[in-house]
């Protein structure tokens, strides 16, 4: 249950208007892009590392795709040089969110 169902059953009055759904709409929207996100594993230092990479996007839209990575495997990670750099071997849960966001992956390795 999302913040929105919470607030319906909090205010099943109020009635969402057009300007709301679109500000709504365009907060969750990323650029989709044809050619595929590429998921890497890696091991530096000795410790698994997910890199993806290969977005043509806007920065600020790749960085939103990091934190939400991030938050929802509740793990630590950071955005550098145009690659997102998640800590630990999460390669198959990461391509089943971004397959579920619509987007073109292909894993690279192993």
């Amino acid at each position: 249950m999302d913040l929105k169902d919470q607030l319906k059953n909090l205010f099943p009055d109020h009635e969402v208007s057009e300007d709301e759904e679109k500000t709504m709409a365009k907060e969750n929207k990323l650029w989709l892009q044809d050619d595929p996100i590429l998921c890497k594993y890696e091991k530096r230092k000795g410790k698994p590392i997910t890199i993806l990479e290969g977005y043509t996007g806007a920065d600020s839209d790749f960085k939103k795709l990091a934190k939400e990575l991030k938050t929802t495997l509740g793990v630590g990670g950071s955005f550098k040089n145009d690659q997102i750099i998640i800590q630990g071997d999460y390669r198959s849960q990461i391509m089943e969110i971004l397959k579920e966001k619509g987007f073109n992956v292909k894993r690279v390795g192993g």
